[in-house]
């Protein structure tokens, strides 16, 4: 299942385009970016149905863990305050986000991306505190530096792609009544079903917070060069005393 990459372009000195995301990471990563901003328009229109947060297995009304304010319009899919139609974006989009990340999962372990690109080497990680310097500084690499994900970069993902969706997916279905009795030690490992709520929303701002971080660094580190990568999969390289690029 790998894909041969293409040999790198020369494009003028100091300029060269190397070939960095595969169609099937492209068109995944797209997917996903739909899905994400529907799942969370339609997540506040389910929340602000009850904007209160609990743990455990009841709703203790009276002494909420978490409350929000009344989540404008603008924000909520639909505009209109319709926990129905909500319930519908959210359910039909999150089983594609799912589908779309399974098959991603499945492509990056088989092809062994995930193995040559995300996982940190032990050079990665000797250099852990020279990333975060160069992250706090808003350093971004260039040169052969640029060909390959940071530790940072690699250990995000990787908590993204571990971590935090599955932890999603289990809290979202231990809501489900159907899933309860289909898997009844579901919820009662995530600490029933105000707890599972509660853990699904954080989850979801972790992805949240994680997709603002990417896109800010996206548009700090050339969003030009960054956007032509992910729609065309060609990545320009600058060397360090070379021209920034058009």
């Amino acid at each position: 299942m790998a894909m041969r990459p293409a040999a790198d372009r020369t494009l003028g000195p100091g300029r060269t385009a190397t070939y960095r995301h595969p169609w099937l990471v492209r068109v995944t990563h797209w997917v996903n970016a739909l899905c994400v901003a529907i799942l969370v328009m339609s997540g506040l229109q389910i929340l602000k149905a009850h904007p209160h947060l609990y743990w455990g297995t009841a709703s203790t009304f009276a002494d909420p863990w978490l409350s929000f304010p009344d989540t404008p319009g603008w924000a909520t899919l639909p505009s209109w305050r319709d926990l129905a139609l909500g319930r519908r974006w959210h359910f039909f989009f999150a089983w594609l986000f799912v589908l779309n990340g399974t098959l991603y999962l499945v492509w990056v372990v088989l092809s062994g991306r995930l193995r040559r690109v995300l996982e940190p080497t032990r050079e990665d990680f000797a250099g852990f505190g020279r990333s975060i310097v160069e992250h706090a500084r808003l350093r971004f690499p260039e040169g052969e530096a640029a060909r390959r994900y940071n530790v940072i970069q690699k250990l995000s993902y990787l908590a993204v792609l571990l971590g935090l969706l599955p932890l999603m997916l289990a809290t979202g279905l231990a809501m489900s009544p159907a899933m309860n009795a289909a898997l009844p030690g579901l919820l009662e490992v995530l600490g029933g079903r105000q707890s599972a709520r509660t853990l699904h929303f954080l989850s979801a701002s972790g992805l949240i917070l994680f997709t603002v971080v990417h896109v800010v660094l996206v548009a700090l580190s050339g969003p030009a060069n960054n956007l032509r990568a992910m729609i065309t999969g060609w990545y320009v390289i600058r060397e360090p005393a070379g021209e920034d690029e058009a």
